[in-house]
């Protein structure tokens, strides 16, 4: 696989102004062929530069160059919005570029999101058929492979079902064993891994291995640094659509993690018939996040943070609809995304009571003395519990870190390395006997 300044832009539009009389309504449908001339040029990366860089231009990839051997096993790294999906779905064919291209060489076989490939009416088996023969495989090479796709992914009690009646879960643990055991050149599995139960990962990542190790080449998009760690030897990190790093795992690792340690992060409000659409706020109709930031003691916005000291994680955001019930809550993960904990908001007076429209402000206090040393990620989320509905998830959203330079109560006189993703300080006792 060979990729040569591959660029990916957007353009994001304004929602035009509905005309109020029959002679703009005229005058609007008669300009209308020459605003989509115009339109189509802003994404002519051939000509001039000045009008590329419009404000209205997202570039989601930016003059990405790489090459990938065969039996390469790549990890791709990069906070959300960095350009990592994109990039995947130019790869599998699935969006062209804007400029700049790639030439593969190989059968190449993609997960990406969590019901790709499939046709929701279909049954599980049709649709593991319609995989197979879109991979251009024969019928008698799928029934070879039937079997062990089906206990591979545990759903045979279901395969004569629609998968539209499937649970996300089971559409990922079937997906996932069509894509790895119809024997492509090439794997492309992108971060919808998370949605499977710890067990079917470790399915998943042990499969990968075998794939590796059978000569084929994989790419892997991940957040979950132990992961990239285990299976990957080659890691590229993308950061607003550049590529910053391709080299060694750990290189990859280490520039992602110093992108990711950003402890502040905000999101325009959209303007009066603005799209909420590419790189727009988290969130939908409902409620959207606008910022979220990390403060010291003094309520300062702060990377880094004394172990002896509490940390404060705030967040903003707007509920666009009045009537729901919104719960916040926060996920933090240590560099290598073991989740430490997750916490949400259990004030009754806001988590069980419908909200009217407005900005909000929540916020949570880490207490002093219980992180451990180390690189922090916060992710955001809201949700609804009657029924329970993931308004947002914005993973890795702030990073911060936490310092020692003197020893602290819950380390004493050791000055070695502690391990572990809490370090408290707790109260013990000791008496004669």
């Amino acid at each position: 696989m060979t990729v040569e300044s591959l660029s990916k832009a957007y353009r994001l539009g304004q929602l035009a102004g509905t005309p109020d009389t029959l002679f703009g309504a005229v005058k609007h449908w008669a300009a209308a062929p020459l605003r989509g001339l115009r339109n189509l040029r802003r994404l002519d990366t051939r000509g001039a530069s000045a009008q590329a860089a419009e404000d209205d231009l997202f570039w989601a990839l930016r003059d990405v160059s790489f090459e990938v051997n065969e039996g390469d096993v790549v990890g791709i790294v990069g906070r959300n919005g960095a350009g990592k999906s994109t990039l995947l779905k130019v790869l599998s064919r699935i969006t062209e570029p804007t400029s700049g291209g790639a030439v593969i060489d190989g059968r190449v076989s993609s997960l990406l999101e969590v019901g790709t490939g499939f046709h929701p009416e279909l049954s599980g088996r049709e649709n593991v058929y319609m995989n197979g023969t879109l991979l251009g495989m024969s019928k008698a090479e799928i029934d070879q492979k039937f079997d062990a796709i089906v206990e591979f992914a545990g759903v045979s009690r279901f395969l004569d079902t629609p998968t539209k009646r499937y649970s996300s879960g089971m559409q990922v643990r079937l997906a996932f064993a069509v894509a790895a055991h119809l024997e492509p050149e090439i794997l492309i599995i992108d971060e919808v891994l998370a949605v499977g139960d710890a067990e079917f990962q470790k399915k998943c990542l042990g499969k990968m291995r075998s794939v590796a190790s059978s000569g084929r080449t994989v790419l892997f998009v991940s957040h979950n640094m132990e992961s990239i760690s285990r299976l990957c030897s080659r890691a590229m990190t993308l950061h607003e659509g550049r590529l910053i790093v391709d080299g060694s795992v750990e290189q990859a690792i280490d520039a992602y993690l110093q992108n990711v340690a950003q402890p502040q992060r905000q999101w325009p409000t959209a303007s009066s018939g603005a799209d909420e659409g590419s790189g727009s706020a988290p969130g939908n109709d409902i409620v959207r996040l606008r910022s979220v930031q990390i403060l010291d003691p003094q309520g300062q916005v702060s990377a880094e943070h004394r172990i002896q000291a509490a940390v404060r994680v705030e967040i903003e955001y707007d509920v666009l609809t009045a009537g729901h019930a919104l719960v916040p809550n926060f996920h933090f993960f240590t560099a290598d995304g073991t989740c430490i904990f997750v916490g949400h908001d259990l004030d009754p007076k806001w988590n069980s009571t419908p909200r009217p429209q407005g900005r909000y402000r929540t916020g949570v206090e880490l207490p002093a003395d219980f992180l451990n040393e180390g690189e922090i990620s916060v992710g955001i989320a809201m949700s609804s519990y009657h029924p329970f509905v993931v308004h947002f998830y914005e993973r890795d959203t702030v990073g911060f870190r936490v310092i020692e330079p003197q020893p602290g109560a819950a380390r004493g006189p050791y000055a070695g390395h502690v391990p572990g993703v809490i370090r408290p300080a707790l109260q013990w006792q000791t008496e004669t006997l």
